[in-house]
């Protein structure tokens, strides 16, 4: 089996095909953007991209990966962070952080899909993602500004 991550090509011959790409991921690729936070695709902690699309980790089989993967960690770097990224900073979202990358991938895929979203757009979005601490005004605004960032190419 191959899966690509952030870039890099793997060959995983000892997986089972039916184990999370979750797990592939943490306990076998050592990348841990992505948390466990339930395990029933409620939360939104393992939100990684599959070819740009937002997904669940902890509910895609690794053998059903249709595509390159992308974590927090290949998201963008501290050099060059990408605009969603770039706004959680400036709007100071995280305060315990456990979310974050899972809420900053689904912001992604949100911007990828609409540039110019609505607040009913953004709060539909990311609804699936949990934030136990309630920063969910500062996820918003760092939506848009991520999105106005975007549209003015800085």
């Amino acid at each position: 089996m191959r899966l690509t991550v952030n870039g890099t090509d793997h060959t995983l011959d000892e997986l089972e095909p039916e184990m999370p790409l979750l797990w592939a991921l943490r306990d076998v690729l050592g990348v841990h953007g992505p948390k466990y936070g339930c395990g029933i695709a409620q939360c939104g902690a393992c939100t990684v991209h599959i070819d740009g699309q937002a997904v669940r980790s902890c509910q895609v089989p690794v053998g059903d990966v249709w595509g390159d993967v992308t974590t927090i960690e290949g998201l963008g770097t501290p050099e060059a962070p990408h605009p969603v990224q770039a706004a959680w900073i400036a709007h100071q979202v995280a305060q315990c952080g456990y979310c974050q990358s899972g809420q900053i991938m689904q912001a992604a895929s949100l911007l990828a899909e609409v540039p110019e979203p609505s607040d009913a757009e953004i709060d539909n979005a990311m609804s699936g993602n949990l934030c136990r601490c309630g920063t969910y005004p500062r996820i918003r605004a760092a939506v848009k500004a991520a999105a106005r960032a975007m549209r003015e190419g800085t």
